[in-house]
């Protein structure tokens, strides 16, 4: 039994290492607001749909198999081009706000309904909980609303302690990573948007 065991971690473990090693290339190029972590997006959720599944994290399995779905719009909606050239940062219009929180807590109710009647979940708020974050994080992501980063770094904190519980540990490190550039990212979006605003503003010569 014991080599059984020990035959299963081996590759998980190397599944995930090669996963966190893709997903902190995501980040640093959402960190850039490079266009090209769409297509590195497109590649990290198929391996992360892999892990979830063997760890019974059902909710983020299925998550992943939005990101990579997401993941192709958001590359189209970033190249598509506007009346400004590249899609630029923006602020996410207040008149959203409502809309999406109201969103997202049905997303989590019926993530939570699902995981508690249907699944042997372990962690079934939690797990719902980032999931329905996620999935309006990534609908501001694809739309390059500097608010993105504000809801990945509770999402990010939070699975930072999920999958150490859960024993993920290169993955939970990964996410301790990732609520420090999720931060970080915020205030460097910031910056570029009014860098674009004030490039806007200068007139032609």
């Amino acid at each position: 039994m014991p080599a059984e065991g020990k035959e299963v971690f081996k590759p998980m473990q190397t599944i995930e290492i090669i996963a966190a090693i893709i997903a902190l290339v995501y980040i640093y190029l959402e960190y850039k607001a490079s266009k090209w972590l769409w297509p590195v997006g497109v590649i990290m959720p198929i391996l992360y749909i892999w892990i979830f599944f063997q760890s019974k994290i059902y909710a983020y399995m299925g998550i992943n198999i939005y990101y990579f779905f997401a993941s192709i719009y958001g590359w189209i909606r970033w190249n598509r081009p506007t009346d400004k050239g590249e899609l630029p940062i923006t602020h996410t219009p207040k008149r959203l706000f409502l809309p999406l929180s109201v969103i997202g807590a049905a997303i989590y109710a019926a993530i939570a309904f699902v995981l508690i009647r249907f699944t042997d979940s372990p962690v079934p708020y939690v797990d719902s909980f980032t999931s329905a974050l996620s999935i309006i994080a990534m609908l501001l992501l694809a739309h390059k609303h500097v608010e993105q980063w504000l809801l990945w770094v509770a999402v990010n904190a939070v699975s930072c302690g999920l999958y150490a519980w859960q024993g993920l540990y290169p993955t939970s490190i990964l996410f301790g990573i990732y609520t420090i550039i999720s931060i970080l990212g915020y205030f460097k979006w910031l910056r570029m948007m009014r860098s674009e605003t004030e490039k806007s503003l200068r007139p032609s010569s």
